[in-house]
Order: C-alpha cells, then sequence, then structure tokens
C-alpha cells in the first residue's frame, strides 16, 4: 500500500550560518559572565584578605606597642631593683664592718691582757689630747685646750699602771707651758692696738689746736696762704686733710685688728706700716711723733699665733706606749 500524501516526513530543514554564530555568541557571553563572576568573587576574597590582614598587622602593632611598655617598666623596675640591692648592698657592709669593729672591741675589752677599763681610759685620754691640740692649733681656744688637758690628766690619774708614770709627768709639763702662755697674744695685740688708736688721734689734734692759738697773728692770718713743711714729707696742717689723714689711721688700724682676728701676721704687719705713713702726716718730727711710732712698731712685732714647743708631745707618747 502506499502512504498518504498527508502521512510521509516532513522534510528536515537544514540550519544555516547565523544560528550557529547565534549559538557560539550565547556560549561566549555565557563563558565572560562566568570569568567575570569569578574576577569579582576574586576581588572580593582579595579585598576581605587585605582587610584581615590590616587588622592583623593592626593587631600586632597594638600588641608590639604594649610589649615595648612592658619592657619599659621593666627595665625601670629593673634598674629601681639594682638601686634597691645597691643600696642593701652598702648597708650590709656598714653592718658588717661596724660588727665586726664591735667584735673587735668586745675582743679587746675581754682581753685579760689590755684590761678592758684601762684601754677605754686611754681612748678617752687620747681624745682629749686630740681635741686639746686641735683647738688650741686651729681655734686658737687656749682656754678650751686648757680644759681639755685637764680632763686629760684627770683620766690619767686613774690609771694604776706604772707604765704610764712617765705620762702623767709629761702631760703636766705640758700643762705648765699651757699656764705659761697667759693670756692669748692675739688678744693682747687687739687691746694695745685699740689703746693705741684710742691715744693716738685725739692728742694729735689738740696739739694742733693748741700751736694754732700760740701761734702770732700773722701766721694765724696767712697760715692758709703760706705753708711750711718738711721737704721728705706732707705734714697735714688743714682741717680737711687732717680729717682724712686720721680717717686713714683708723681704717689702716682696723685692717690691722680683722687682720690680727684671723691671725694673718702678715696682713697685720703691712696694715700697721700703712698707719705709721698716716702717722707722720698728722705731725711733724718730734719725740711725741717718735714715741707714737715706736708703740706702733712694738704692737707690730707682737706675736699673734700661739706658741707650744712641747704641744703634742703627750699624745705622741702615749701612742708609742700603745703600740708597744
Amino acid at each position: 500500500m502506499s502512504a498518504s500524501p498527508d502521512e510521509r516526513p516532513a522534510p528536515r530543514r537544514s540550519r544555516g550560518p547565523l544560528s550557529s554564530g547565534i549559538v557560539m555568541l550565547v556560549l561566549l557571553m555565557a563563558l565572560l559572565a562566568a570569568l567575570y563572576l569569578g574576577w569579582r568573587r576574586w576581588r572580593e576574597h582579595e579585598a576581605a584578605d587585605a582587610v584581615d590582614a590590616r587588622q592583623q598587622i593592626d593587631a600586632l602593632s597594638e600588641r608590639l606597642n604594649a610589649m615595648r611598655g612592658e619592657q619599659r617598666s621593666n627595665s625601670r623596675r629593673l634598674q629601681q631593683a639594682d638601686s634597691l640591692n645597691r643600696i642593701l648592698r652598702d648597708e650590709l657592709d656598714g653592718i658588717s664592718q661596724r660588727a665586726a669593729l664591735l667584735e673587735d672591741t668586745v675582743d679587746k675589752l675581754a682581753d685579760p691582757d689590755r684590761h678592758g677599763a684601762q684601754a677605754l681610759r686611754l681612748d678617752e685620754a687620747e681624745m682629749l689630747l686630740v681635741l686639746g691640740g686641735q683647738r688650741l692649733q686651729i681655734a686658737g681656744d687656749l682656754d678650751g685646750a686648757r680644759r681639755a688637758y685637764v680632763l686629760a690628766s684627770g683620766v690619767l690619774d686613774g690609771i694604776d699602771d706604772a707604765a704610764y708614770l712617765s705620762l702623767r709627768q709629761t702631760l703636766l709639763q705640758e700643762r705648765t707651758a699651757l699656764d705659761a702662755l697667759g693670756a692669748d697674744p692675739r688678744v693682747k695685740a687687739i687691746a694695745q692696738l685699740d689703746a693705741f688708736a684710742q691715744n693716738v688721734t685725739a692728742p694729735a689734734t689738740r696739739d694742733v689746736q693748741a700751736r694754732r692759738a700760740m701761734a702770732p697773728w700773722w701766721e694765724r692770718a696767712f697760715g692758709n696762704l703760706l705753708q711750711v713743711q718738711p721737704t721728705d714729707r706732707a705734714v697735714a696742717v688743714q682741717t680737711a686733710d687732717r680729717a682724712a689723714a686720721l680717717a686713714g689711721l683708723q681704717l689702716e688700724i682696723t685692717l690691722a685688728r680683722a687682720a690680727a682676728e684671723r691671725r694673718d701676721a702678715v696682713a697685720y704687719r703691712q696694715a700697721l706700716d700703712r698707719a705709721d705713713t698716716w702717722l707722720q702726716r698728722l705731725a711733724p718730727d718730734s719725740a711725741a711723733l717718735a714715741g707714737q711710732r715706736a708703740k706702733l712698731r712694738d704692737i707690730a712685732a707682737m706675736p699673734l699665733s700661739l706658741s707650744v714647743p712641747t704641744l703634742g708631745s703627750t699624745l705622741q707618747q702615749l701612742r708609742q706606749l700603745r703600740a708597744r
């Protein structure tokens, strides 16, 4: 049987080049979209990783700063601990030294050959002798030195050991030398200087006034215009000149007194030499002026320091005895 025309299969249509191009374009666009989405996802992950890395870096920086602060704090604490240890070490050394000294002292006191009470008396006597010598040499305190030597003599009198009999005799000789000094030479010089300053200025002024009153009328009238003076020096006649000379004399005497207070013999004598120059301007050559100048030279020659040749002999002998 032959098929009917309606039942015959439809003829196939052949695909043209246009439909193939569309398919390729769609595939290309799908590929591009996939690439874009992949690139977008990669960028997002990269940005997220960068943010995480930045946060981690900031956290590490903060931890590093905190660790540096802790390190500085630990350094300061270590320095303080080192200083405290050094102070404690010094205190322990001092305590050890004091303990050693105390132990040595106790051993000496416990030694039957040294006689503890006698050793204490000898220590006290040595201290008093040193104190007396220093008061005399440094401060010039003669009374203080005498009191110290008297106390030292009383301490040595309490020692019964016959080995120290010569020491007591030496101390007695030294005390006799101190008592023979009398007053402090500096005090004597200052007293003589004050007496000279009081007696030398007022009589000179009265002598000039009396000489003017006894002068003839022509000298009183023309004395201000014509003056007769020695050729080797000028004598102050006018009131202003005499006031200046008196002021200079008093100033030099004051400087000499200050030099005597500090026992400066060179400055003392230099000031009195200048005072002698001012003294010659107050009066012409006469027996009274010569006597005043001689008195001033005697005052300048007075000693200012104490001189005890035997000072310190007792202390030296005591130390030699204790060393043996």
